[in-house]
Protein backbone atom coordinates (compact mmCIF):
# COMPACT_ATOMS: atom_id res chain seq x y z
CA UNK A 1 0.00 0.00 0.00
CA UNK A 2 1.03 3.79 -0.01
CA UNK A 3 0.93 6.25 1.64
CA UNK A 4 1.51 9.60 2.45
CA UNK A 5 2.18 11.91 5.12
CA UNK A 6 3.54 15.35 5.10
CA UNK A 7 3.33 18.53 8.05
CA UNK A 8 4.29 21.71 7.54
CA UNK A 9 5.60 24.11 10.42
CA UNK A 10 6.52 27.95 10.34
CA UNK A 11 10.12 28.95 11.50
CA UNK A 12 10.51 31.87 13.75
CA UNK A 13 12.41 34.57 11.52
CA UNK A 14 14.75 37.10 13.24
CA UNK A 15 13.46 40.09 14.15
CA UNK A 16 15.15 42.47 11.37
CA UNK A 17 14.58 44.46 8.04
CA UNK A 18 14.17 41.26 6.22
CA UNK A 19 11.49 39.98 8.37
CA UNK A 20 9.42 43.34 8.15
CA UNK A 21 10.22 43.27 4.34
CA UNK A 22 8.52 39.95 3.53
CA UNK A 23 5.50 39.24 2.51
CA UNK A 24 3.00 37.68 5.20
CA UNK A 25 2.71 34.65 3.18
CA UNK A 26 6.35 33.98 3.22
CA UNK A 27 6.47 34.86 7.18
CA UNK A 28 3.98 31.96 7.94
CA UNK A 29 5.61 29.15 6.24
CA UNK A 30 9.02 29.00 5.86
CA UNK A 31 9.84 25.10 5.95
CA UNK A 32 7.64 22.74 4.47
CA UNK A 33 8.37 18.75 5.63
CA UNK A 34 7.19 16.79 3.13
CA UNK A 35 7.50 12.71 2.33
CA UNK A 36 7.08 10.70 -0.69
CA UNK A 37 5.33 7.60 0.19
CA UNK A 38 6.91 7.33 3.85
CA UNK A 39 10.32 8.60 2.19
CA UNK A 40 11.62 11.56 3.75
CA UNK A 41 14.57 11.51 0.32
CA UNK A 42 11.86 14.01 -1.33
CA UNK A 43 15.35 14.77 -3.91
CA UNK A 44 15.07 11.56 -4.90
CA UNK A 45 11.64 11.85 -6.06
CA UNK A 46 11.94 15.26 -7.60
CA UNK A 47 14.24 17.85 -9.57
CA UNK A 48 14.43 21.69 -8.83
CA UNK A 49 15.53 24.47 -10.62
CA UNK A 50 15.40 28.03 -10.93
CA UNK A 51 13.73 27.29 -14.22
CA UNK A 52 10.94 23.98 -13.35
CA UNK A 53 10.54 21.54 -10.89
CA UNK A 54 10.03 17.68 -11.84
CA UNK A 55 8.22 15.64 -9.62
CA UNK A 56 8.21 12.11 -9.81
CA UNK A 57 4.76 10.17 -10.58
CA UNK A 58 2.69 8.79 -7.70
CA UNK A 59 -0.62 8.04 -7.22
CA UNK A 60 -0.79 10.38 -4.16
CA UNK A 61 -1.78 14.63 -5.23
CA UNK A 62 -0.47 15.70 -1.69
CA UNK A 63 3.34 15.36 -2.71
CA UNK A 64 2.60 16.97 -6.06
CA UNK A 65 0.46 19.84 -4.18
CA UNK A 66 3.10 20.70 -2.38
CA UNK A 67 5.46 21.64 -4.82
CA UNK A 68 3.06 22.88 -6.90
CA UNK A 69 1.28 25.18 -3.98
CA UNK A 70 4.49 26.88 -2.89
CA UNK A 71 5.99 26.97 -6.97
CA UNK A 72 3.12 26.86 -9.50
CA UNK A 73 2.98 30.91 -9.80
CA UNK A 74 6.73 31.28 -10.52
CA UNK A 75 7.67 28.20 -12.25
CA UNK A 76 6.13 24.94 -13.82
CA UNK A 77 5.64 22.04 -11.72
CA UNK A 78 5.79 19.02 -13.87
CA UNK A 79 4.74 15.48 -13.13
CA UNK A 80 7.32 13.20 -15.04
CA UNK A 81 9.12 9.59 -15.17
CA UNK A 82 12.15 8.20 -16.11
CA UNK A 83 12.30 4.64 -17.25
CA UNK A 84 8.70 4.17 -16.05
CA UNK A 85 9.97 4.83 -12.98
CA UNK A 86 9.42 7.91 -9.96
CA UNK A 87 12.77 8.38 -8.68
CA UNK A 88 13.93 11.22 -11.21
CA UNK A 89 15.90 13.15 -9.20
CA UNK A 90 18.23 10.19 -9.02
CA UNK A 91 18.10 9.94 -12.83
CA UNK A 92 18.72 13.05 -14.38
CA UNK A 93 20.38 16.35 -14.13
CA UNK A 94 19.55 20.08 -15.02
CA UNK A 95 19.59 23.88 -14.13
CA UNK A 96 17.72 26.62 -15.42
CA UNK A 97 19.32 26.07 -18.99
CA UNK A 98 18.92 22.39 -19.36
CA UNK A 99 18.05 18.80 -18.58
CA UNK A 100 19.96 15.93 -19.60
CA UNK A 101 18.31 12.44 -18.86
CA UNK A 102 19.62 9.15 -19.57
CA UNK A 103 18.77 6.72 -22.75
CA UNK A 104 16.68 4.67 -20.49
CA UNK A 105 14.35 8.04 -21.10
CA UNK A 106 11.20 6.33 -23.52
CA UNK A 107 10.32 8.73 -26.40
CA UNK A 108 7.17 9.42 -25.25
CA UNK A 109 8.74 10.55 -21.61
CA UNK A 110 11.38 12.80 -23.57
CA UNK A 111 8.41 14.72 -25.46
CA UNK A 112 7.08 14.99 -22.34
CA UNK A 113 9.19 16.83 -20.96
CA UNK A 114 9.93 19.13 -23.74
CA UNK A 115 6.08 19.93 -24.07
CA UNK A 116 5.75 20.87 -20.48
CA UNK A 117 9.30 22.61 -19.77
CA UNK A 118 9.99 26.11 -20.64
CA UNK A 119 11.09 26.73 -24.25
CA UNK A 120 14.54 28.26 -23.10
CA UNK A 121 15.27 24.95 -21.49
CA UNK A 122 16.98 22.31 -23.34
CA UNK A 123 16.33 18.74 -22.92
CA UNK A 124 19.11 16.16 -24.07
CA UNK A 125 19.03 12.61 -24.04
CA UNK A 126 23.18 10.89 -23.40
CA UNK A 127 24.29 7.25 -24.11
CA UNK A 128 26.27 6.37 -21.07
CA UNK A 129 26.71 3.31 -18.80
CA UNK A 130 26.75 5.43 -15.96
CA UNK A 131 22.55 5.80 -16.09
CA UNK A 132 21.35 7.54 -12.92
CA UNK A 133 23.75 11.40 -13.44
CA UNK A 134 21.34 12.73 -10.25
CA UNK A 135 23.78 10.61 -8.08
CA UNK A 136 26.53 11.08 -11.04
CA UNK A 137 26.66 14.83 -10.94
CA UNK A 138 26.15 18.05 -9.32
CA UNK A 139 24.91 20.92 -10.87
CA UNK A 140 24.45 24.56 -10.82
CA UNK A 141 23.68 27.51 -13.21
CA UNK A 142 27.54 27.72 -13.64
CA UNK A 143 29.62 24.64 -12.74
CA UNK A 144 28.98 20.74 -12.84
CA UNK A 145 30.62 18.24 -10.93
CA UNK A 146 30.75 14.46 -12.65
CA UNK A 147 32.02 11.33 -11.97
CA UNK A 148 35.13 10.32 -13.27
CA UNK A 149 33.93 7.43 -14.91
CA UNK A 150 31.57 9.44 -17.21
CA UNK A 151 31.87 9.29 -20.96
CA UNK A 152 33.73 12.17 -22.87
CA UNK A 153 30.96 12.64 -24.66
CA UNK A 154 28.62 13.07 -22.04
CA UNK A 155 30.54 15.25 -20.08
CA UNK A 156 30.35 17.46 -23.53
CA UNK A 157 26.61 17.15 -23.61
CA UNK A 158 26.24 17.89 -19.76
CA UNK A 159 28.50 21.28 -20.61
CA UNK A 160 26.59 21.90 -23.60
CA UNK A 161 23.01 21.64 -22.09
CA UNK A 162 23.48 23.09 -19.25
CA UNK A 163 26.05 25.69 -20.23
CA UNK A 164 28.62 25.11 -17.53
CA UNK A 165 32.29 24.23 -17.01
CA UNK A 166 32.70 20.79 -15.75
CA UNK A 167 35.06 19.56 -13.65
CA UNK A 168 35.53 15.74 -12.71
CA UNK A 169 35.91 15.40 -9.08
CA UNK A 170 35.26 13.41 -6.33
CA UNK A 171 34.45 14.29 -2.90
CA UNK A 172 36.14 12.42 0.56
CA UNK A 173 37.20 9.72 -2.42
CA UNK A 174 33.21 9.12 -3.32
CA UNK A 175 32.84 9.51 -6.53
CA UNK A 176 28.78 10.05 -6.84
CA UNK A 177 29.07 13.34 -6.28
CA UNK A 178 25.26 14.24 -7.13
CA UNK A 179 24.53 12.05 -3.82
CA UNK A 180 26.91 14.11 -1.64
CA UNK A 181 26.19 17.76 -2.91
CA UNK A 182 23.98 20.03 -4.54
CA UNK A 183 25.73 23.20 -5.40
Amino acid sequence: TRSFAFSQRALPLPSSSLHQSLPTSHTQNMAIRAQFENSSEIGVFSKLTNAYCLVGLTSSANFYSIFEAELAEHIPVVYATIHGTKIIGRLCVGNKHGLVVPSTTTDQELLHLRNSLPDSVVVQRVEDRLSALGNCVAANDHVALIHHELDRETEEIIADTLRVETFRRDIAGNALVGILLRI
